[in-house]
Formats: C-alpha cells, structure tokens, sequence
C-alpha cells in the first residue's frame, strides 16, 4: 500500500474508518450465514453438532496461504479464529474442560484453539477433564502431552490406557515463564511454587538467580500464583495471564532455560472426524512379548511410505512387564495406505486402538 505525500492524518483515518465499516458488516454476514448452517442442519442441536474441526482447519489454512502480510500468520490465524468462535456460539457456546484454576497454560491453549467465545470449564486435574469429557458435561477437553524440553506428560498417556477418549486436535503454545510476586522484588523471594514441569523448565535460572531458596511443586501454575498471592516471601513461576488473575507483580519474564519452550496440547472429544487434508494420526499398540515384537509394528508403515512422527512406551494395565507404544504418524486413518497397515499390524499384536486423526496445529 502507497500513500500520496499530501495524504492527511484526516484522510488516512477516513479510510481506516471506511474499512472498519466493511470488515463489521462481513463480519455480520459471515455470522448469518453461520446461523444458516444451523438452520439447514436443524432445529435442537447443540454447537457441538456444529463444530467441524476439518473443516476449521481448512479455513484456516486457506488464511495463511493467501496472508501476505504485514500481519503474521499467527496474528492471522488469531483474528479468525475469534471470528469462528464468535459465529459458532450464537446459539450455545462449546463447553471446553481443561487443567485449571484459570490462568493456566491450559487455558491459553484452549483460547488459542476454541476462540474467547467457548465456554471454559477449569477442572481440578487432567483426570477429572477425560471424566468430564466421559460424561457429556464437556464438549471437548484440552490436556497438556509434552513439553520440547521436558517430554512426555506422563498421566496424559496412562488416560488413554483406560479412557474411550479420542484425539480431536493438537494445540501447539510457545510457554513463556514468568516470576511473579506481590512486592514484585527478587530479594523478597524465599520460596518459588510452580508445576513441576515448570521448575524442570527453569531450574536454570532458578540455581543462579534464587540458589538460597526453597522450591514446591504444586497441581498447577495457577494455583502456584494463588499461594503466592497471599505470602509476600513467596514467588510463583506462572504465565503472564495467572499473574494478572491472582495480582501479582512481574518480578522476572521469560525465565526458561530454552528460547524454544513449547507444549503440545491434545484436544480430546467422544468421536473421530473426518479428514483435513494435513492429518495425524495417533495410535495406542499393545505388543505380544516375544522377539522382534516391535519390529513387526513399525516396518508396515515404513513398508507403504506413513512416515512416524513420535513413538513413546508406557507399561500397560494388562499384565506385569507389558508395554503400551503410543505411536503418532503422518495421515488420517482414512488414507489407503495407513488403513493397509493397521490392518496388517492388528492380528499380531494383543490390542490395536485408534486413539484420533486430527489437523496438524496451526500456528
């Protein structure tokens, strides 16, 4: 965009009034149209009947190929997925149960996927969000699976070992840890509460800026923030959002040891969707103990070209000293060549389980 050099303010802010008005009136539109699509499906339903994660995916990734700046692909993906959220809660907002209290990093995940306009529902652990998502009481749930410097969230995977779960959807959030207090002073600090996975990912920063103090791992980054609101010795490691929640004052930001923390949600829901064009697809294989075992599970894939993204064992609740491989692979259980391979896997292993073909995360 070029702008003539006798341009004034005054013009330049008529235009950008003139373009407000014709963003808020197909912004309008888009939401009657979305009222449509409720209409055509018919009366009664609830917006889980409405949500369409392949199809949201497409969208959105139709947005990134046409952005040519100078917003990012990130602040694009943002700004309609707040649009979409809006449009799909007219009726009856999605009810989204994640790791609580609020402020988490779990919360943030739920906003970046879900948008403002769904209802967040803060539970008490990241059991309580499968049972609830069980239940019916949530529509879907959002639950933290790994960490880039920490691994795998362990209790994440023992659900799958015994939940009906299906993966829906992966949330990928870059953490930014932040220190917070209520003097919001370094040399106040005694003791530092946080999640454990936190402490892990800062115990850097923590060894030689607070050697003296005492650390306590707590359920959650939230709740960190919370004792922390009420002794001003304490300190809790949280993101910026929990620390505008409980009060608190920034004492230090962006405090992880890598420039590159990052966690990966899982969305879980009740049923599988269809394909998105650029899927994942998870897998929950229980091996037969005997030699080449494992061997027998991955050359399938290799064999038709499903390229295997992660692999990660965890023991199993069938008996002592078996193992369950949680498996991710590129496709949608859909694709031709996957289907052949699953199924030439499933008759020589004692329990094969689709556990979601979901988009790969957005930005």
């Amino acid at each position: 965009m070029t702008t003539d050099s006798k341009t004034s303010l005054a013009d330049v802010r008529e235009r950008i009034d003139s373009i407000d008005r014709q963003i808020q009136e197909l912004i309008s539109e888009r939401a009657n149209w979305a009222r449509e699509v409720a209409r055509v499906k018919g009366e009664g339903l609830s917006a889980i009947d409405y949500y369409r994660p392949e199809r949201e995916a497409h969208v959105l990734r139709m947005v990134v190929d046409r952005n040519r700046g100078p917003l990012s692909d990130t602040e694009m993906v943002r700004l309609f997925r707040e649009i979409m959220s809006s449009c799909l809660a007219q009726e009856d907002p999605l009810k989204i149960g994640y790791l609580g209290p609020e402020g988490t990093f779990s919360e943030q995940a739920v906003r970046k996927h879900f948008g403002h306009a769904a209802y967040g529902l803060p539970l008490g652990s990241i059991e309580e969000v499968f049972q609830e998502v069980a239940a019916g009481h949530a529509d879907f749930g959002v639950v933290p699976v790994e960490n880039s410097g920490q691994g795998m969230i362990q209790m994440t995977l023992d659900m799958f070992l015994t939940s009906e779960a299906r993966i829906c959807g992966e949330i990928e959030l870059r953490v930014h840890q932040c220190l917070h207090s209520l003097t919001g002073k370094l040399e106040n600090v005694q003791r530092v509460y946080a999640h454990a996975q936190s402490l892990q990912q800062c115990k850097t920063w923590l060894r030689i800026n607070l050697p003296t103090a005492e650390c306590f791992a707590v359920a959650s980054n939230a709740e960190a923030a919370r004792v922390a609101s009420h002794d001003d010795t304490a300190a809790a490691i949280a993101g910026e959002s929990a620390g505008k929640v409980y009060r608190l004052k920034s004492v230090a930001v962006g405090i992880e040891d890598r420039a590159d923390n990052t966690t990966r949600f899982l969305v879980i829901g009740r049923k599988l969707f269809p394909p998105s064009g650029n899927d994942r697809t998870s897998l929950l294989i229980t091996v037969n103990d005997k030699p080449g075992a494992l061997y027998d599970v991955l050359s399938p894939f290799a064999r038709r070209g499903v390229s295997l993204n992660r692999i990660e064992s965890r023991p199993a609740h069938s008996g002592k000293w078996q193992y369950a491989f949680f498996i991710d692979v590129s496709g949608h259980i859909q694709d031709e060549a996957l289907q052949a391979a699953v199924k030439e896997i499933e008759g020589g292993v004692a329990q094969l389980r689709v556990l979601g073909s979901y988009p790969v995360a957005l930005p």
